[in-house]
């Protein structure tokens, strides 16, 4: 899967969590861009990515994402 491809799965899980078609996610897309997007929000996006790419985050890798750029990364990184 390339990153393209990762951006358009997430896009989706992101409109999907925060119940907005507006969301279209660029790689500098921050928490603050998203209306809603809190730390419980946070968890639930985090459990709905894991979910769609069938995978798990490790604390030491979602504690440092700054935005979405660095969690396509990581994604990448794991499939």
């Amino acid at each position: 899967m390339n990153n393209e491809e990762i951006y358009t799965k997430l896009n989706e899980i992101f409109k999907n969590v925060f119940m907005d078609d507006s969301i279209e996610l660029k790689p500098e897309t921050y928490s603050e861009d998203i209306e809603d997007w809190d730390s419980l929000m946070q968890v639930i996006l985090l459990s709905e990515i894991e979910k769609s790419f069938g995978f798990k985050f490790n604390a030491k890798e979602v504690s440092g994402l700054q935005n979405v750029g660095e969690m396509v990364d990581v994604i990448a990184s794991k499939l």
